[in-house]
């Protein structure tokens, strides 16, 4: 009886495997129309996300265009195209393509620009890939993360020493345009202790990817980066990928036990182009314009960053924040500000003043700086932002000549603003680290008065 109940089993689970029958391709359908950004397909089976082939007819000029499907309605398909679209006829055969979402990953992709598909734009031959990965990658469990317990060292005096960024931390640069973000990205980028650096320009100029490389990141900071680039003329599904694309080969090498430093210019961007793809398939708009899947994959790309279980890797994220109009209270800002672990702020002000990195003190903030610095160094950083605040606040009426000194820490601020801003004041080729910020701090803090003064 027991062998029998025994051979009942086996058969049972052999039927049971013969159930699940391997994945088959999507059934192709026919282009229907094309609207704007937007395509309608009939007769496609494929479900969203899924990577297709628009194929002409044999009637018409031989053209090909890549698309993603994007949302359906009843039995029609809407797709978005990630090249243009000239030379597609109504009519046109929708190919869903099987197995089109691995990437290819490995060490050949070090010291390359690669577009949002993963196909080289720097013309130097094929990559050779070691691993072939999902676009999605495994959501790490929050309770598994290491926590953030050890500082990182970018090379900026005024960061290391006042807005101390931990390893695994993800932090936001707010700036409206020519503030000077993509200098203090390219001195992150050659200055951070990182094993790995990736960096993401999402819809930035085409003439600025260039320069970005050739000038601000320079030949020394290629070695061990990886640059994935959508110029702005690029189709909104293509930037959207590309944002994507660069979060995921951070996440392969944090996979690998590497400490990765993450740049993404810029973080509106991606929202962006998020917008334009929602507003073609139909979502109505919220929040000036956005719709509310916009503030939805916000969170989905940034919470991929950090750090990996104990033992692993990390990822440390920067993603700049375009502040239209420099404003404030613009809903990407207000967004990613709620979602990032602190925020540096770029200062027009500054910047007009010539003070780089412009980086505002007093509005900016590092989430996780009490948790990996000591008391000591704690406590210098608020001394020096309290003085600092009360420079700004009294150079208007110095200006004018309506200040009379009385108040004791005012005139101490007064005393010290030359050495504050020489501080703050660093150039593009000077690289400051951890022990050189805090030593420059405490000398700072601790200098003898002039007589006048004591």
């Amino acid at each position: 009886m027991q062998l029998n109940r025994i051979s009942l089993r086996k058969r049972l689970n052999a039927y049971q495997s013969s159930l699940h029958l391997p994945e088959q391709p999507g059934v192709e359908g026919r282009l229907l129309r094309s609207v704007g950004l937007l395509l309608e397909a009939l007769g496609l089976r494929a479900a969203l996300g899924n990577r297709c082939q628009i194929i002409n007819d044999e009637r018409f000029h031989s053209a090909r265009v890549e698309a993603e499907v994007v949302g359906f309605c009843g039995e029609r398909v809407f797709l978005m195209p990630v090249g243009p679209l000239a030379g597609i006829a109504p009519g046109a055969r929708v190919v869903p393509i099987a197995g089109g979402d691995r990437l290819p990953m490995g060490r050949s992709m070090l010291g390359r620009v690669l577009d949002g598909t993963g196909k080289a734009l720097d013309n130097k031959g094929r990559m050779r890939a070691d691993d072939w990965i999902p676009m999605q990658g495994e959501v790490i469990n929050p309770l598994e993360r290491c926590p953030i317990r050890q500082p990182l060292d970018v090379g900026i005096r005024s960061i290391n020493g006042l807005l101390t960024v931990g390893r695994g931390q993800r932090l936001g640069l707010f700036a409206g345009t020519g503030v000077g973000k993509s200098v203090l990205l390219g001195m992150m980028t050659r200055f951070t202790e990182a094993d790995i650096v990736v960096v993401g320009l999402i819809g930035e100029r085409g003439r600025e990817v260039a320069e970005f490389i050739e000038q601000i990141l320079g030949e020394e900071g290629m070695k061990r980066a990886v640059v994935i680039a959508s110029p702005a003329d690029d189709a909104p599904l293509l930037r959207l990928r590309a944002a994507m694309y660069c979060t995921r080969v951070a996440e392969y090498w944090r996979d690998k036990g590497k400490h990765v430093l993450l740049l993404m210019d810029s973080l509106t961007r991606y929202a962006q182009a998020q917008r334009e793809i929602a507003l073609a398939v139909g979502e109505p708009p919220a929040t000036r314009g956005y719709p509310p899947s916009v503030f939805a994959k916000l969170p989905a790309l940034v919470e991929r960053a950090g750090n990996a279980q104990a033992g692993g890797g990390s990822i440390t994220a920067f993603y700049t924040v375009l502040s239209e109009g420099d404003d404030p209270q613009d809903p990407i800002a207000d967004a990613a500000r709620g979602i990032l672990d602190g925020h540096f702020v770029l200062s027009r002000q500054l910047a007009e003043e010539g003070l780089y990195p412009a980086i505002d003190i007093e509005a900016s903030i590092s989430r996780v700086m009490p948790q990996v610095v000591s008391a000591e160094q704690l406590a210098k950083s608020q001394r020096f932002r309290a003085l600092w605040s009360r420079w700004q606040q009294s150079r208007d009426l110095i200006s004018i000549g309506a200040y009379s000194s009385g108040d004791a820490q005012t005139d101490l601020a007064i005393t010290r603003a030359p050495q504050m801003e020489g501080y703050l004041r660093q150039s593009l080729s000077e690289r400051v680290d951890f022990a050189q910020s805090e030593a420059q701090l405490t000398e700072l803090l601790s200098a003898p008065l002039p007589p006048n003064h004591q």
